[in-house]
């Protein structure tokens, strides 16, 4: 939980977008941050140095989180030097040129789930490895991001991405309820449309602002407020929730 004076945070996918904005407002909250990236570690760096810079504690850390040895590699490099970990916020996910099913491949699936949804149970379990009071741990919480695309389905577009988020989803629940007793809760964020760089990887770098007039509040999001629900649930103030799913979505 967030008590104690040591209170350590792995954002996966720490670098940009979503991950960069809850590792910097967790730090200035007084969490120790490990920044996990995959490619950009200049990216991974600048925020690391932002945290520093403000005299919080930062690493950046480089795994690929559907391999497992690099996760392992991840929480131990955290933890060595760190400390205890207490807190994993499992934001890294994929995403890949908008398509119909009929056209995509079965690579294309595969490097999907493997990233997003292999990727979210491999670092939940290192995290409850070292959490869970059946392990000596004491406690922890854990926070995945998931996505609206799990309840709008995204059709024409990433009914693949959609998909390994309804997994997310169904995984919060789940395990929220394997380890509610050994002290360690388990919720979810379901981010609606947010201004992120991922959808230029999607190829559409202005999607947010073609969706926006389907959102109640007539906007897209922005990374900072999704980073204040995650620090939220991650919160004593949280202490009663767990295998909750809160929409940041904008009334949509």
């Amino acid at each position: 939980m967030e008590s104690g004076n040591s209170r350590t945070l792995i954002v996966t996918g720490g670098s940009r977008g979503i991950g960069a904005s809850t590792a910097l407002l967790a730090a200035s909250r007084g969490y120790s941050i490990c920044v996990n990236y995959l490619q950009n570690h200049s990216a991974a760096e600048s925020v690391v140095r932002a945290i520093r810079d403000d005299g919080g504690t930062a690493i950046a850390v480089r795994a690929d989180v559907s391999v497992e040895p690099d996760v392992i590699d991840l929480f131990d490099s955290a933890g060595r030097e760190l400390g205890s970990i207490t807190a994993l916020v499992n934001n890294a996910a994929t995403l890949e040129p908008q398509m119909r099913l009929d056209s995509m491949d079965a690579a294309r699936i595969s490097r999907m789930f493997a990233t997003n949804v292999t990727g979210t149970l491999l670092c939940a379990r290192e995290a409850v490895r070292r959490m869970s009071t059946l392990h000596g741990g004491r406690g922890g919480a854990i926070v995945n991001v998931s996505s609206g695309a799990a309840r709008y389905g995204s059709p024409g577009e990433y009914v693949d991405y959609a998909a390994t988020k309804g997994a997310i989803d169904t995984f919060t629940v789940g395990l929220a309820k394997e380890v509610a007793d050994e002290r360690i809760r388990v919720n979810a964020v379901r981010p609606g449309y947010i201004h992120t760089d991922l959808h230029a990887k999607g190829g559409e770098p202005g999607r947010v602002d073609r969706l926006k007039g389907r959102v109640p509040m007539q906007r897209g999001g922005q990374p900072c407020e999704v980073a204040a629900a995650i620090l939220w649930l991650l919160s004593d103030e949280a202490s009663y929730v767990t295998g909750a799913i809160l929409d940041v979505s904008g009334g949509l």
